[in-house]
């Protein structure tokens, strides 16, 4: 695994200052201490791109290793050309790879992991790996309620026969599906619309059916010592595993003292990237791996998946060995220190702008422009702008 996010954040607690409200509403009340803010030069392509980009180099493969390559988003660039036809050209996957982009808001990551999965135990990989990322940047209208729960990354996966982090148990998920209108962004809008109440229950009710359903299908006695949700927000994973613990029939006590242990470490790096839709899952999974692999391994966790719309599933898997040795390849530390503090005009002035982002990126105002400065090792591509055919180009810096 690896994670890309943007160069520029948002600190809550500055947030919180601008719009009037105490910080601890925003740090406390919602679990999260920065938000990863786009600038316009950046967005779902060039963040899956250094994801997998890092992802590769951690796991010491080739792009030529690769036989499948499955974007999940909700953040797409194109109505038919998906996101994983330009990660195709961009890292040099070969022309024998199956691509596409799956789609079912947060769900879509995990859409594309088990269709992974699936692909090798049909025997369609023939040695080969897959890679899944998970792109997206969540946006909310400025000074609305969904605000503080934006965020920007990516988060790419090479699922093989031999994995080296989690290895996961096919065929043994339990699913939960429904329609209803909990959240969705029409075709002409930017930023996300939400019935936030409404979306809570929608989650609750589909970890209640997807958990239990798993339990059916589990044929293991043994416990999961840990767990990683779907984290729109930290507060969210909480009222999730209080849920998890009703239905265990654990006491309330028992339920808080179990969320410290089993939960709350998946939730770090999240706190400091905010909400990547499609990614959350993994971000937590990678937070979780990155701060207790060593002490995990050979033990199982569980999985939980949440796409409003909606579509859940809960699946578990088996922390390995070489869990603790692969993750610190993936650069947390690093990849998090690497970014600018932005200032709150900055970041509404960018905000601004989204609405033509997407055809003159370097006419705009960016935080680059301002002050962030760019890593000389940074070799992840820009976005440009589009040609005359209204094609999307992307540069090296």
């Amino acid at each position: 695994m690896a994670f890309a996010v943007p160069r520029g954040y948002v600190d809550l607690a500055d947030l919180a200052a601008a719009r009037g409200v105490p910080a601890s509403k925003y740090t406390q009340g919602l679990g999260v201490l920065q938000m990863s803010v786009a600038d316009a030069d950046e967005d779902p392509v060039t963040l899956a791109t250094e994801a997998a980009r890092r992802c590769l180099q951690a796991a010491g493969r080739s792009p030529s290793e690769i036989g499948l390559c499955i974007v999940g988003t909700e953040t797409a660039v194109d109505h038919s050309k998906p996101i994983a036809s330009y990660l195709h050209g961009l890292l040099g996957l070969p022309s024998a790879c199956r691509v596409f982009e799956t789609k079912h808001a947060c769900f879509g990551g995990t859409a594309g992991l088990l269709n992974a999965i699936d692909w090798l135990a049909a025997g369609s990989a023939r040695g080969r790996c897959a890679l899944i990322v998970c792109t997206d940047i969540a946006r909310y209208s400025v000074g609305s309620a969904g605000e503080p729960t934006q965020g920007a990354g990516a988060v790419a996966m090479l699922i093989s026969e031999n994995p080296r982090l989690v290895e996961l148990e096919p065929g043994i998920t339990g699913c939960f599906s429904q329609d209803v209108h909990d959240f969705w962004r029409p075709l002409y809008r930017k930023d996300a619309l939400v019935d936030g109440q409404f979306s809570v229950q929608c989650y609750l009710d589909a970890l209640t059916g997807a958990y239990a359903e798993w339990q059916r299908l589990s044929e293991s006695d043994e416990p999961l010592v840990r767990t990683c949700y779907h984290v729109p927000y930290g507060k969210m994973a909480r009222k999730a595993h209080q849920r998890r613990c009703q239905l265990d029939g654990m006491s309330e006590e028992a339920a808080e003292k179990s969320f410290a242990e089993q939960v709350e470490p998946s939730l770090r790096v999240p706190s400091q990237v905010g909400n990547i839709y499609t990614g959350s899952l993994y971000l937590a999974l990678l937070s979780l791996l990155y701060h207790q692999a060593t002490e995990l391994a050979g033990k199982r966790i569980g999985l939980f998946s949440y796409g409003s719309g909606c579509a859940a599933e809960f699946f578990a898997g088996r922390v390995l060995p070489t869990a603790a040795a692969q993750i610190a390849q993936s650069a947390v530390d690093s990849t998090l220190a690497n970014r600018q503090r932005l200032a709150i005009p900055v970041y509404e002035e960018l905000r601004r702008n989204d609405a033509s982002a997407d055809q003159r990126p370097s006419e705009l105002p960016s935080s680059a422009k301002i002050g962030a400065a760019l890593s000389q090792a940074d070799r992840s591509p820009r976005f440009s702008g589009i040609d005359t055919q209204e094609r999307r180009i992307y540069t090296v810096a």
